[in-house]
């Protein structure tokens, strides 16, 4: 009895010695991805945990870019914060400038002994989220830019050319001006108003949004999207607005749900709009580059970076950065990230990745998914390589307050601008004095 008893505790034990050699180490993924990109992350990370049996990737939606980056810095303060982050391009400076609460992609890649060689990926991708010092800060994962949509049903009915769409914002006028009268209810709408007409405006036309190359100068920057260029456009929207050629949808996404219901038949928004208008759309559509005015010397120049980047947080286990840099590696085939970009719309962050789509023969089976691609690979200059700047989700916020009041009529353009830049400037310096 008693040998039985000692083999069966043996035999137990070895199970337990076996169980936690083979003990999955779990990692938490915050992302703020909804509807046919939201079913898309799940599934990456379905297919991290099916590749191997050492870690396992939580994923959990946190909210918009907003919403999940306030979460995470709560969490962060009572010492629950997730291991990884999904942040908003614009969230770049506020997270590398927070003191400890991240740890930089290159530390985790070594902490690991993971090979990470930062010159596979797009330059302009790349650069965007790489620290004065040289260092990449957070992982490229969702990168997108501002593109053109439009209905070639829509087109065709208002007696224009379904295959060629508004090159200059001058010929958006004129198309929505046709489409009008056409009987359609609304002819242009954007999404992301501040990042469509003010912050991709300004590196397209390839003029200063703010001082210190856009921030990434340093953080004693000031803001400069108040001037007579930029104050133009937004005068002609407002016009357009009244002439009833422009409808404000809405600060985010709004105005992408409006085209592909097909009520409005053009669209200013992100390139990974394309996956839901792919998905919804009844109609006929097609994708161009970004609208510009053909008498500004040196547009049009390049778009500039959205989307978003995996950040790793600060204060977790060796194992734990272990299971995120094997993820991270995980992210970053080629024929994976190639995938990526073909069903959703967001850049493909990889010259590999690239290259591999070019091959397969996507772009020549559909026209216009490599527009955001042609806009992003020009070589950039200090005024268009980006904006970086301290604070930026809150003068996003006060640029889409007082663009709202024009769009209202309670204030003009050029009141407007210099409000915003008044406010958001105020903004800059509260974000420089508590960094220090």
């Amino acid at each position: 009895m008693q040998l039985k008893l000692k083999a069966a505790a043996t035999a137990c034990a070895l199970a337990m010695m076996s169980a936690s050699a083979h003990a999955v180490t779990e990692i938490t993924w915050w992302h703020s991805m909804t509807g046919a990109l939201g079913d898309r992350v799940a599934g990456l990370a379905d297919q991290f945990n099916k590749s191997q049996s050492d870690y396992k990737v939580n994923v959990l939606f946190k909210g918009n870019y907003d919403e999940a980056m306030a979460a995470a810095v709560a969490a962060y303060r009572a010492g629950n914060a997730p291991h990884i982050l999904q942040v908003f391009e614009v969230g770049t400076a506020t997270m590398m400038y927070s003191k400890g609460a991240i740890k930089p992609v290159t530390e985790v890649m070594k902490v690991a002994g993971e090979k990470f060689d930062a010159s596979v990926y797009v330059p302009a991708v790349a650069g965007y989220y790489t620290s004065p010092k040289g260092d990449m800060v957070s992982f490229p994962f969702n990168s997108s830019t501002t593109v053109f949509y439009y209905n070639k049903d829509a087109f065709a009915k208002a007696g224009l050319d379904p295959n060629k769409p508004p090159r200059t914002w001058q010929e958006v006028l004129g198309a929505a001006a046709k489409i009008k009268a056409s009987g359609e209810k609304c002819a242009y709408t954007t999404g992301w108003q501040s990042w469509v007409h003010l912050e991709s405006f300004s590196a397209w036309h390839n003029v200063e949004f703010a001082s210190k190359g856009n921030g990434f100068g340093g953080l004693d920057t000031k803001l400069k999207f108040n001037s007579p260029l930029h104050v133009k456009h937004i005068e002609n929207l407002s016009n357009w607005a009244k002439q009833g050629y422009f409808t404000y949808a809405g600060r985010k996404t709004e105005g992408e749900a409006k085209f592909y219901s097909g009520e409005c038949a053009m669209v200013t928004s992100s390139s990974a709009a394309y996956a839901n208008i792919a998905k919804n759309a009844k109609f006929k559509f097609g994708v161009a580059a970004l609208p510009y005015y053909n008498d500004v010397a040196g547009a049009p120049q390049n778009t500039v970076i959205g989307g978003a980047s995996l950040w790793a947080m600060n204060g977790k286990k060796p194992e734990e950065y272990k299971a995120v840099a094997k993820f991270y590696k995980f992210l970053s085939q080629p024929e994976l990230q190639a995938k990526w970009h073909q069903e959703t719309g967001y850049l493909p962050i990889t010259s590999a990745a690239y290259d591999i789509t070019k091959k397969s023969g996507f772009y020549d089976k559909n026209p216009g998914t490599d527009v955001s691609v042609q806009q992003m690979i020009v070589k950039t200059t200090d005024k268009s390589r980006g904006i970086r700047l301290g604070n930026f989700v809150q003068i996003r916020g006060v640029i889409d307050e007082e663009l709202e009041y024009v769009w209202t009529g309670k204030k003009t353009a050029k009141e407007a601008l210099d409000a915003a830049v008044k406010r958001g400037n105020e903004q800059l310096v509260r974000f420089e004095r508590s960094s220090k």
